[in-house]
């Protein structure tokens, strides 16, 4: 019996105690070292994981992690106790063996770890990596079918494993990919629309269509025709040039052998001008004025078309018994109208310019000549007396735009050009060049207009300034203004004194503003008087509108306007509307106008050549 206890004894004690073997090995013969693999093992259907740290002992502390014997062999007798002895020598002889062999495995298994590992393990210090941790593994995890091969693993890793087999075949067991592949099988593809208008189908012996044989120089018979030489053709110019020297003055709307037309130069030519002092006279306050203004009317019988494209300049004759008008055209045309005849012969055309006429002034000394400056660079006068067209000035290379008589017997011109210079002409000098040749500080120059009483000042209106001059101050290189009005925003259109004293400056800029300044003393600085607000917007087809003053009245002054229904604007200096003058015959826009120096007639063109005369009744 005592031999059969003691071998149940050593079986119970071999399952509460796991033998555990530590890999001793020693270096330079003095201290002991442990291995860092584990070393798994397996004793009666239990697995064993033993993690060892290298550090030294001593032979004396060495046995102190020698597995102490159970409580139940200490109090056995001493027979028992050797036989137990015995039976764990052999015990720990054969786990030896089966650690030696499966060492090199889970070696491998440790240094390679699981790439699905998420994260290492833990860091163990000194003490715990010393003391022996061995697991048992008696749960189900361990024994589960199909994880032997990861045997050597730590139950973390073959727990999450397990969760992705588990994982995978629940997926599996769904069926996506195939409820996927049903489902597009189901879904029928768009299919295009097709197109509302079909095509015909070609047929296939169709003919074609039929062109011109001519096209295809080709003659009837199919034989094809030579090529025909080409001729050089010359392109004419627009606006030719016209030779210079004198022009007769030869209507092109008549025969030039009409008397009538021979009468009217001899009627033009006979006229007296008008007497200053008699002017001066007719000045008037401006309730009078008004009352005078009322009495002017329009009708059809002065209304008439005088010359070909727009009106670019207008001129009264200062006759005060007949009423001729003379208006010049952007084609280079100046037309002439005699009111006094109520009929068509009383409209005359002439061609003496190739350009528009910018410019145009009946001579205060001799009312017979008719002074009209064109963009072509020449100056010409007309004479009723000898019905020629004289030339004055020619300049083709710089374009003149204005001109004004520097002098009261009209001997002497002032001319301004469009690159900015001026010229000083002398009419009593043989040729038609200038005298003096002046280069302005403005870049453009659009108009010139002396001073009416103090001649040796004159005003010019530039792109964005106005500039005063004093002719005796010119210089060939550059000359400087005396004052520069630079109250503009915008381009100006046109500078005039008032006609009797000078003492008022009025300025149209296409800012929409009428500026009135005080000239009465012509020091450093001009000031400001008055500013109107006007609509200068005329647009491209249209002449822009230029303020003028009225030779009669001092204070006021003439300007077309945009609004409806059409009419021309009779203006006071403080900006106060004097008279509207506007009719059932007025329907189009006069741009350009000019009064009588003495009697009340005023005289109106438009953009496509009409002229629109108002005047009081009785001088119909």
């Amino acid at each position: 019996m005592s031999g059969c206890d003691a071998e149940a004894e050593k079986k119970a004690g071999s399952k509460q105690c796991p033998q555990v073997q530590v890999n001793e090995y020693k270096e330079n013969g003095n201290s002991a070292y442990t291995s860092l693999r584990p070393i798994h093992t397996t004793t009666s259907g239990k697995t064993a994981e033993v993690y060892l740290s290298p550090f030294s002992l001593s032979n004396s502390k060495l046995a102190l992690f020698k597995l102490s014997t159970s409580p139940f062999e200490s109090n056995s007798n001493n027979a028992v106790a050797r036989e137990k002895t015995d039976g764990k020598k052999t015990c720990r002889e054969a786990l030896t063996s089966k650690m030696k062999a499966v060492s090199s495995k889970t070696e491998s298994l440790l240094l390679k770890p699981p790439v699905d590992a998420e994260r290492e393990p833990r860091p163990r210090s000194t003490a715990e990596s010393a003391a022996l941790c061995v697991d048992m593994g008696s749960s189900g995890e361990d024994s589960a079918p199909g994880l032997d091969e990861f045997s050597g693993l730590s139950p973390y890793e073959r727990k999450r494993l397990k969760n992705i087999r588990e994982n995978a075949n629940f997926f599996a067991s769904l069926q996506l990919s195939e409820s996927a592949a049903r489902l597009r099988g189901m879904i029928k593809k768009r299919q295009p629309p097709e197109s509302k208008r079909k095509r015909p189908k070609k047929k296939e012996n169709e003919i074609g269509c039929r062109r011109s044989m001519r096209l295809l120089k080709v003659d009837p018979s199919g034989v094809s025709l030579p090529e025909a030489p080409t001729q050089p053709t010359l392109e004419e110019e627009e606006n030719p040039l016209l030779p210079p020297g004198p022009l007769e003055m030869i209507p092109e709307n008549q025969d030039d052998s009409n008397e009538l037309f021979k009468a009217s130069l001899k009627t033009w030519a006979e006229m007296s001008k008008t007497n200053n002092e008699r002017t001066a006279e007719r000045l008037s306050s401006i309730k009078s004025y008004k009352a005078n203004l009322s009495d002017m009317v329009i009708s059809e019988a002065t209304v008439r078309k005088v010359t070909r494209g727009a009106i670019t300049s207008v001129a009264l004759h200062p006759s005060e018994v007949r009423t001729l008008v003379a208006a010049g055209a952007k084609s280079g045309q100046i037309g002439l109208w005699d009111l006094t005849r109520q009929c068509e012969d009383g409209v005359y055309a002439f061609y003496p310019h190739s350009q528009p006429v910018s410019c145009l002034y009946f001579s205060p000394a001799n009312p017979a000549h008719l002074l009209s400056l064109s963009y072509d660079g020449t100056l010409r006068c007309g004479d009723f007396s000898s019905a020629v067209f004289e030339e004055v000035y020619r300049n083709e290379g710089s374009s003149p735009s204005s001109f004004d008589f520097l002098a009261e017997d009209a001997s002497t011109l002032l001319v301004g050009h469009w690159d900015g210079h001026l010229s000083l002409v002398d009419r009593r000098t043989p040729g038609t060049s200038y005298e003096k040749f002046f280069n302005s500080s403005l870049g453009k120059i659009r108009t010139v207009h002396v001073h009416p009483v103090s001649r040796q000042y004159f005003i010019t209106a530039g792109l964005r300034d106005v500039h005063i001059y004093d002719v005796r101050c010119l210089n060939l290189r550059g000359s400087q203004p005396l004052i520069s009005l630079a109250e503009h925003s915008k381009s100006i259109a046109s500078a005039y004194f008032s006609p009797v004293t000078g003492n008022r400056v009025v300025t149209t800029c296409a800012d929409c503003k009428l500026r009135v300044f005080d000239s009465s003393s012509i020091s450093t600085q001009i000031p400001l008087l008055t500013t109107i607000r006007h609509n200068t917007i005329t647009g491209r087809w249209l002449t822009r509108f230029q303020a003028v003053w009225d030779p009669k009245q001092e204070d006021c002054f003439i300007v077309g306007s945009m609004a409806h229904p059409r009419r021309v604007e009779i203006l006071h200096e403080t900006g106060k509307s004097v008279r509207s003058l506007l009719g059932e015959c007025l329907v189009s826009v006069c741009s350009l106008n000019v009064m009588h120096p003495t009697r009340y007639v005023l005289a109106g063109g438009n953009s496509s050549g009409r002229l629109h005369v108002f005047m009081r009744q009785e001088s119909f």
